[in-house]
Order: structure tokens, then sequence, then C-alpha cells
């Protein structure tokens, strides 16, 4: 089940968090995995060398996912060296919070040009490899905050929004060439993201998860696993929620 041997995916912001746990889980099921990251080299060596220790096949790629061009580009260059791209994961993402008024318009370009165009550009440079093969997962990563909005996060919520609006119309374009393409919007995960809230602010946070607690990177990779998966083939234009009812 969720057998992804002969495959190969991109994951963009593959070094840390969400990203680099859907890469192992991928890994895990037999897919070669590219490990997109825009500085910090260490961490995706260190991603790449921890599933090749697991009996994976791992490597790892420079793109800054905030140039479009670039992202596009090295989408193209991994379906020319492997010969094909399966899957995407399009994983990269940043987030400045601050309530409307305070939006500085650079910060909102930073969060459009990363989210939602890197995101964008990331499928386009993957497509022409899926169309050719009749096969291909596109899997954005959105968030509880674009569905259910919070204070201070209006941009950033936007940018998530517009992911799922894309996976639905990408989805429509491309179902009968035999690609499928959903969004997942996780809850409140332990990621980088997360990690410097303060005590008050967590417990604030976890009244609203009925489940409890804080979800790992691990549950929500596996659903990119599912996602990427022939297991999933008649599941396109979607948002899974991977929040522990949060937002139901």
């Amino acid at each position: 089940m969720f057998d992804l041997s002969g495959k190969v995916a991109f994951i963009t912001g593959g070094s840390r968090g969400i990203g680099r746990a859907g890469a192992v889980a991928l890994a895990r099921q037999g897919a070669k995995t590219i490990l997109g990251y825009v500085s910090n080299e260490d961490a995706a060596r260190q991603a790449a060398d921890a599933i090749i220790s697991a009996g994976g096949r791992a490597d790892i790629l420079k793109v800054d996912v905030a140039d479009s061009d670039a992202c596009e580009d090295a989408a193209a260059q991994i379906a020319k060296q492997e010969g094909r791209v399966d899957i995407l994961v399009a994983s990269a993402g940043v987030a400045v919070d601050g309530l409307l008024l305070r939006l500085k318009a650079d910060d909102f370009d930073r969060m459009m040009a990363v989210n939602v165009r890197g995101a964008l550009a990331a499928a386009k440079g993957c497509l022409k490899s899926m169309m050719r093969n009749k096969h291909g997962r596109i899997i954005f990563l959105s968030s509880v905050v674009g569905e259910m909005g919070n204070p201070g996060q209006t941009a950033y919520a936007a940018t998530k929004a517009a992911l799922m609006g894309a996976a639905k119309s990408i989805a429509r374009e491309y179902a009968t060439r035999g690609i499928t393409v959903n969004a997942i919007a996780p809850g409140f995960i332990e990621t980088d993201m997360t990690a410097g809230l303060n005590e008050e602010q967590r417990a604030h946070m976890l009244k609203s998860v009925p489940i409890g607690r804080t979800g790992t990177p691990e549950e929500v990779a596996a659903v990119i696993a599912f996602l990427a998966s022939d297991e999933a083939a008649y599941v396109t234009g979607q948002t899974l929620r991977v929040n522990g009812g949060m937002y139901v």
C-alpha cells in the first residue's frame, strides 16, 4: 500500500518541518526525493543523509521559490536529470504576522512570492513531465488559517486560501491527464513557525483543538504519502484537513 517505487518527488521547503517529514515519508514508500532549500544547506543535507541512511534515495537542490522563474526551472531540471517528476509537494512557506493596518507591502509581497507564486511556479515546472507520463501528484501545503482566519494573519491567510482555490482549478485543468491536485490544511503543528509561541499562547491555541494537543509533522506527512499514492487516484481538487478538529 502507498508503493511509490520508481517515482520521483520534488519537495520545496524540504529541509525542515512538514517538508522534511513529507520527504521522509515519501522516501520510505520508495520514491526518490529531491529536497529543495533556499539557504540552510546543512539542514537539507542532514535531511537527505537521514533518508539515505534509512535505505531511501534523496538529493538536495538549492532554489529560492520566491523567484518564480528559478523555481520553475528547478522543477524542469529535476525532470531532465531524473527522467521524470511524479510528485510535487509545495511545502515552502513564510509568515509575517501583524494587524492589517500595520502590514507592510514588502511583507505581503514576500508572502505572496513564496507561498503562492512559488507553489504555482513549481507546479508549472513539473506539469510537462507529468503530462508526458500521464501521471502526477501535486500537493500544496495550505493552512487551517486559510479556512478559518486568524487575527494578525490576514495576509498569511490570504496566501493559504489562494492555494486551496488554485488546487481546485489546476485539478480541473489536468484531470484527464492522470494528474491529481490537492491541498492539505494543517492545524496547530509542532514546527519552526509554532516553536516561538510562549506557554500562554500555546494554551490559548490548544483550547480550540478538540483533540487537546498539537499535531506532529509526521501526521501531516502521512496524508502527503496518501495523496501521492495510487490509492488516492480518485481524490483531486480537495483540501484535506489535519487539524485535530480545530476547524471542521
